[in-house]
Parts: structure tokens; C-alpha cells; sequence
């Protein structure tokens, strides 16, 4: 049997063209069996398919049609944010020209633990994390897997610049924020309530007045549950009335600074310590594309960490770039390339326009919505989000609605509690879905609510 080719090397291209002909034609099939957003069936039917595709997991022999029956078997078995009808999550379908760049760094597979195992990719990640958080008026930024991360060294660089800081966070808050003070041994977080879905600043002074000891504030520019954006710059007034440290989590709403239309509803991001980006959102990356972006460089120091074999002091006294402070990650692949080969493919005004295209969307879904007399919307969208319900229906029906869309594998809709009450949440990140795209999508729900074995009229 001859020996498996590599992907990198003199006969990479070679190897690769053939297998990537397989890929492509599988990726085809699979969507192509699946017909819709999402596979029908349900988990069950859903695990049947991919045993059956998998087989044994470790055969004695192996078989060379593995690669199309897997990928096959996975692009059917997926949910496809590139159909216009998967709209629940912050999970956006990635451009083709940063999934190709993707492509290319699993080829070459450069680790940004030391400069000798990436040269041009650690001068890469230095220029454009550089240049993204100068975007949001900061110095520097750190590359993360994305929003959950950033947030998790927004709390760490917090605690080491301020020991025993105690984090005060809005009720509308990623979850991770909270998750992170109880992982690095922090005081109990301080949850400020946000009935209206934002951080009233009042309730906030008066959090900050009671508090002692140092504080560090959490606000959020793109909630996950209805893309809300908090008064930033109220809240940074107040930060800096009390002393506290400010963390803005835009992994969401970020976004909005490629958009000449948008950009204004960020005002006060640049006033904050740190603030977590995510273009795998409102940026069309592939998984994963995060930023912690900060404003002080000194900052950064308490993550510096020695291994002699990857960054001994004379190599770095020598000029050799120390990586090891860039990343509590050792192994780190370069998810900067499809980042610098998007901003450059498009420029700002391109990654803009399919900001403000989402963003209209939304608008007009929500319209259609507010036209209907069979739904209820929540809210007008502040990004592109929205929340509306079936007029009239308790909560458990709400909930059935979704799972039977599910189900059925006919639309992918989140869900979000507010006000006390369960809300189906439609996040539209498909810059190229249509108004009958979203017309399709309420006429299915409108079905969908309708009671067991009930016909329409």
C-alpha cells in the first residue's frame, strides 16, 4: 500500500487537488440530501445517519472512500447558515474567500507558540490585530477563539491589575462573563437588573455607590438574546466617576464598526480598559475569529510566560518575537490570514455594506412582523435580531413551534425569554436573504403554531 501523501511539501497541490474535487462534489451531495436548513428527523434519526456513514471508528484497513462518505454524511447532517432560513444563532455562513485563506493554513499548519514555527504568520497577527484594534480606539489585540475567550482575559487581565476586583455585569450579559469570575476565584459577580434589556445607568450608580473595593463593569454592545446595544457612554462616564474598570463585550455588535451607516451606535467603545470583537459574527470568518482588543499595552505583561524551547531569553534578546505572552494557548493555529485576506478582499467599505444589509433586513423583517395580525414583535431591531412570537400563545406553545421546525429540518429559530415571556429569535446574518426569503420563514411558523392535525383554511 503506498504511504498517504502530505498536504504541504513539493507534491502538496498535487495530492490536494484530486481530494479537494471529492470534497467539494460530497459538500454538494450532503446539501443536496438534506434540502433545507437543517436535517430532518430529529437527534436520533440525525446519530443513525452518521453511524451508518462512519462505520467502525478504527477499522483494521482503512478505505479510501472515507473522505466523500464522511463529509457527505457531515454537510447532511449539518445546519446550514447559508440558507436563509437558518436564522437562530450568532453563527454566520463564512465568505469563500476566508474559508479558502482557512484552507491554506491547515495546508501549511504554522503554530503561533514560537517564531520559528510561523515567521510570516507571527508578522501577519501583528499588523492586522494591531490595526483592527485601533478600529475600536485601543492599542493592541490578542487573537481568541472568539467571544467566550476574549471575555475570559478581559476578567484575568482585570483581577491582575486590580486583585480582588469584583465584576459588575448587567442581567442582559453573556454568560461567560459570570462564568469566568467563578473560574479565576473572583468575589461573587454583582448582576445589575436590566428590565428594559440594557443597563439602566441609574441602577448602575447606585450598584457602584454601594460596592467598595475595586470593580471592574461588564457592558455589552450586541446582547445575544435580542442584539441590544447598553448606553455606552453613560456607562463609561460612570466607570469613570467611580473608578471602575470597564469591559465592553461587542462580539456581536462590533461589527458595526465597518459600517459608515452603524458605526455612530458604538460611540464610548474606545473609553474601554478591554473589549471583546468576534468576527466569526458580523465579520463572515469561519470558526473561530476572535479579538480582545485593549487599551492599555501594559496590560498584556502578566501573560508573558518562559519555556526555554520556545522563547529562551537570549533568542528573544537576540530579536527573535516572544509569542508565548500572545495567547494562554501554547499550539495556536494562524486564524489571522482568512481575517487579513478578508479586510483586504473587501476593504471596510465592503465588510460594511453587508453590515447594513443584515441590518435592513432585519428592519423589514420586523415589518413584515408588526403587518401580520397572527404575531406579536417584541421590539424594533437595534442590529439584527429579532423577537416576535405567535399572537396570543402561551410560552409551552412557543417552544413547541420551534422544535417541531426543528424537527421537520424546515428553519432553524432560536429562542430568548424577556419581559417573563419565551420570544422565537430570528438572527439574520445571511447578507443575501431576500424579503421572500423571510416571508417563507413567517408563513412556516404561522403553520407550524397552528394546533396537531388542524388544516388551513
Amino acid at each position: 500500500m503506498t504511504a498517504p501523501p502530505l498536504a504541504s511539501g513539493p507534491q502538496g497541490p498535487a495530492a490536494l487537488r484530486p481530494l479537494l474535487d471529492i470534497v467539494l462534489d460530497a459538500l454538494r451531495e450532503g446539501a443536496e440530501a438534506r434540502g433545507g436548513p437543517l436535517p430532518a428527523g430529529g437527534p436520533e434519526a440525525v446519530a443513525a445517519r452518521v453511524r451508518d456513514a462512519l462505520g467502525e471508528p478504527l477499522p483494521a484497513e482503512g478505505d479510501p472512500e472515507a473522505l466523500r462518505r464522511l463529509v457527505r454524511a457531515l454537510a447532511a447532517g449539518t445546519a446550514d447558515p447559508a440558507d436563509p432560513l437558518c436564522a437562530a444563532h450568532l453563527h454566520t455562513p463564512p465568505l469563500a474567500v476566508a474559508a479558502a485563506a482557512d484552507l491554506a493554513v491547515s495546508v501549511l499548519n504554522p503554530s503561533l507558540d514560537s517564531w520559528d514555527q510561523a515567521p510570516a504568520a507571527s508578522a501577519l497577527e501583528a499588523l492586522v490585530t494591531r490595526a483592527l484594534a485601533e478600529a475600536a480606539g485601543a492599542a493592541d489585540a490578542l487573537v481568541t477563539t472568539g467571544g467566550t475567550e476574549s471575555n475570559h482575559l478581559a476578567v484575568l487581565l482585570a483581577r491582575e491589575a486590580h486583585p480582588g476586583v469584583r465584576l459588575v455585569h448587567g442581567a442582559n450579559a453573556h454568560h461567560s462573563l459570570p462564568r469566568a469570575a467563578w473560574l479565576l476565584g473572583l468575589p461573587d459577580p454583582v448582576a445589575v437588573p436590566t428590565p428594559a434589556g440594557v443597563l439602566d445607568p441609574a441602577a448602575l450608580d447606585d450598584a457602584l455607590t454601594q460596592l467598595q473595593g475595586p470593580l471592574m463593569v461588564a457592558a455589552t454592545a450586541g446582547t445575544t438574546d435580542a442584539g441590544l446595544i447598553d448606553p455606552l457612554p453613560e456607562i463609561a462616564d460612570l466607570c469613570a466617576a467611580h473608578g471602575a474598570r470597564l469591559h465592553i463585550d461587542a462580539a456581536y455588535g462590533g461589527g458595526l464598526l465597518f459600517s459608515d451607516r452603524h458605526r455612530a451606535r458604538l460611540d464610548g467603545l474606545a473609553r474601554a480598559h478591554t473589549i471583546t470583537l468576534d468576527l466569526h459574527k458580523l465579520g463572515w470568518q469561519p470558526v473561530a475569529a476572535g479579538l480582545l482588543a485593549v487599551r492599555d499595552t501594559h496590560d498584556l505583561a502578566v501573560l508573558g510566560h518562559r519555556a526555554d524551547y520556545l522563547n529562551a531569553d537570549d533568542d528573544t534578546e537576540a530579536g527573535l518575537p516572544d509569542l508565548l505572552g500572545r495567547s494562554l494557548r501554547t499550539t495556536r493555529r494562524p486564524d489571522i490570514l482568512k481575517i487579513a485576506v478578508t479586510l483586504t478582499t473587501l476593504g471596510r467599505g465592503g465588510l460594511g455594506r453587508l453590515v447594513d444589509q443584515v441590518c435592513a433586513l432585519a428592519q423589514e423583517f420586523a415589518t413584515a412582523v408588526e403587518a401580520h395580525p397572527g404575531f406579536e414583535l417584541h421590539d424594533r431591531p437595534t442590529l439584527s435580531t429579532v423577537l416576535f412570537r405567535p399572537a396570543g400563545a402561551p410560552d409551552d406553545t412557543v417552544a413547541a413551534v420551534r422544535r417541531r421546525l426543528l424537527h421537520d429540518g424546515r428553519a432553524v429559530i432560536g429562542r430568548a425569554v424577556l419581559d417573563g415571556r419565551l420570544w422565537l429569535k430570528v438572527t439574520l446574518l445571511n447578507p443575501y436573504a431576500r424579503p421572500a426569503d423571510l416571508t417563507a420563514l413567517l408563513k412556516l411558523v404561522d403553520l407550524a403554531a397552528l394546533p396537531e392535525g388542524h388544516t388551513p383554511g
